[in-house]
């Protein structure tokens, strides 16, 4: 990496809620399992954090195939959070990645409150840096929407959550609502340490020769960069209404899709559905990032956050 006209390299660390991150770069819940399958193409050590997919206190089967179809900028899925539970997880995942030099966030997910605390309460002694709340999942059938769509239930979470855990909060946002800032500011009034947005938009798709349903779920999360122009404003909008840290994504494919979101008011970026498409690239995000800081002759990528005018 050359470096910048003094001879010295931008800093590209960011903090999110006391946690120190080497770059803003980490990767979208659900798009990375827990880096072990990209570990192959991508150095964790160079990402600011790997965001493992959502975990429940017990395994979770998913909904029935097929339930992921490509649509036209980008892409729709159903899975229904199918994961192997907590204690697969800890053994497994976690243990994989203590060996990278590499933030670690959880992705918690539940039905109930009460299955939301059990995982939260037993990640507290682990070697975890953050939890990242789904309460925006558009494919599960009960719990998880319900408390992302409704102020007073989103409060309520946050608080009891914040209440039981032991590392910073950070409540992931869906964008199937009215108002993306009531929304954020429900999060940050029930104690969050930062949010995260934008989850995918529900979209559906339809087979016009079979005249039936792609997924068999009907409806899926829509992600890509479709929804990029949506994820933007709905961050921008966000960080008119609250202090606390905001993690942008939704539809990021390059080193100028980061940009666009930090500017908008986004502390650090999250890359998904795009490592689908290139499994290197949020060694690419992090590498552009740093070559457009030199070319503006920026010092920080902190200074970016908000810098639209």
């Amino acid at each position: 990496m050359r470096e910048g006209t003094c001879g010295v390299k931008p800093d590209m660390s960011v903090n999110i809620a006391g946690v120190e991150l080497k770059n803003p770069v980490m990767t979208a819940s659900g798009t990375f399992g827990s880096g072990m399958e990209y570990s192959e193409f991508v150095d964790l050590n160079h990402l600011g954090a790997v965001v493992t997919k959502g975990v429940a206190n017990k395994p979770w089967e998913g909904n029935p195939t097929p339930r992921v179809a490509e649509v036209y900028g980008g892409m729709l899925n159903a899975i229904g959070l199918q994961n192997p539970g907590i204690d697969v997880f800890i053994e497994r995942d976690l243990a994989f990645l203590k060996q990278f030099d590499t933030k670690v966030i959880v992705n918690v997910c539940g039905h109930t409150e009460e299955e939301y605390l059990e995982v939260v309460e037993r990640l507290a002694d682990e070697t975890v840096d953050m939890l990242e709340i789904n309460v925006s999942c558009p494919n599960v059938k009960q719990g998880a929407i319900q408390f992302g769509q409704d102020p007073k239930c989103l409060t309520d979470i946050t608080a009891k959550i914040k209440k039981a855990a032991r590392q910073p909060v950070i409540m992931k946002l869906t964008p199937n609502v009215t108002d993306i800032a009531e929304m954020a500011r429900a999060a940050e009034a029930g104690g969050a340490d930062a949010i995260s947005l934008i989850n995918t938009i529900t979209g559906m798709k339809i087979d016009i020769e079979k005249r039936s349903f792609v997924l068999a779920n009907k409806t899926g999360g829509l992600s890509g960069p479709a929804i990029k122009p949506v994820a933007v404003r709905m961050v921008w909008q966000a960080a008119q209404a609250v202090k606390i840290p905001i993690i942008g994504m939704g539809g990021i494919a390059s080193a100028e899709d980061a940009v666009e979101f930090i500017l908008a008011g986004a502390s650090a970026v999250a890359v998904g559905a795009m490592n689908f498409h290139d499994p290197c690239l949020t060694q690419k995000v992090v590498d552009g990032m740093e070559q457009y800081l030199l070319r503006h002759n920026i010092q920080t990528v902190r200074e970016l956050t908000g810098a639209v005018q």
